[in-house]
């Protein structure tokens, strides 16, 4: 039985990932390690909590990590844990330096000693598109566009996205990057776009849109994202990058008035403020590779994927508080 590391799977994404994997890898042992800051929320993994190994840690402790790596014998790294914020990066920048850039290289080097170099274990670290930087009314990102960051939280992204690829490159170490656009679905901080509007609107509180509201973003329901990143644990060729987007293109003011509508709330609700600093207009991933090389696409509708995210917090309530 092989024993697969999932790191910050108390998180939106690592959580949903978790529980999708041990229902269709039962032969895998998962081991689970957070450090449970404000984002990561243990009860996230209530439904598997009895089919993981959960291990509350800093991936910036070097020693802490190396061990863990040692005493479960971990065969595989699927690595979520990041600061992920972007108006957090803004007002502290310092801390998704440490976490995304110095936690990353941590894993690796920690993978690197334990497994040897040349090493056929799977490592594959979870990014953004957001390390492309902005696109305008066309076109779209694809695994060879230019990294140009914009914000410290995509620096610190990109940053970490180009050592893993060096490991690859170095140690010849068996690593891909994957490159995600927006997600939505169950369990993601209401710090984030979708549940913290839901969250405001629910409670009749003012809605706060950036700007125009006229930023758009891909946006991708998080079960497909765990699909593509299943295979990319499984088959990916090392050393690549594969982009995962969702081809659901929507500007932020009208998915916030589909969510007034649907929780059958006035569009009086919505407040423009002032924007954000260094706000990208537009992200959008072709994800041509992933379907022509992995066989993968994602399977649900955003308009069937937005219904469903709504209606789960409508159903969990004391999660948004």
């Amino acid at each position: 039985m092989k024993n697969i590391l999932v790191t910050g799977a108390a998180g939106f994404i690592g959580a949903n990932f978790v529980e999708y994997f041990v229902q269709k890898h039962p032969e895998y042992n998962v081991i689970v390690l957070d450090k449970l800051t404000y984002a990561g929320n243990i009860h996230n993994l209530d439904n598997v909590k009895d089919k993981i190994t959960f291990i509350k840690g800093d991936i910036c402790d070097f020693e802490f990590v190396l061990n863990l790596f040692k005493e479960y014998k971990i065969d595989g790294v699927i690595h979520f844990a990041a600061e992920s914020h972007v108006d957090n990066s803004i007002k502290n920048p310092f801390v998704f330096t440490q976490t995304n850039v110095v936690g990353t290289h941590t894993l690796l080097e920690a993978a690197k000693r334990t497994w040897g170099e040349e090493s056929q274990n799977k490592f594959v670290h979870i990014s953004t598109d957001e390390v492309y930087g902005s696109l305008g009314e066309e076109g779209y990102f694809t695994e060879k566009s230019p990294i140009k960051p914009s914000s410290p939280y995509s620096s610190s992204k990109a940053s970490s996205d180009l050592i893993a690829l060096a490991y690859k490159e170095t140690y010849k170490m068996n690593i891909n990057v994957t490159n995600c656009s927006n997600n939505y679905g169950p369990y993601q901080h209401n710090e984030k776009l979708i549940p913290h509007m839901i969250k405001l609107a629910l409670n009749n509180e003012k809605l706060p849109v950036y700007g125009t509201g006229k930023n758009i973003r891909d946006w991708l329901y998080v079960e497909d994202h765990c699909e593509a990143i299943d295979l990319v644990f499984h088959k990916g060729v090392a050393g690549e990058r594969y982009n995962i987007g969702g081809h659901n293109e929507k500007r932020n003011i009208d998915i916030v008035k589909l969510i007034l509508k649907r929780l059958e709330k006035s569009e009086d609700l919505i407040e423009y403020v002032e924007d954000r600093k260094g706000h990208d207009y537009r992200y959008a991933i072709d994800p041509t590779k992933i379907k022509n090389e992995l066989g993968w696409y994602p399977k649900t509708k955003f308009e069937d994927g937005i219904l469903k995210t709504i209606d789960w917090y409508i159903d969990n309530p004391d999660w948004l508080k």
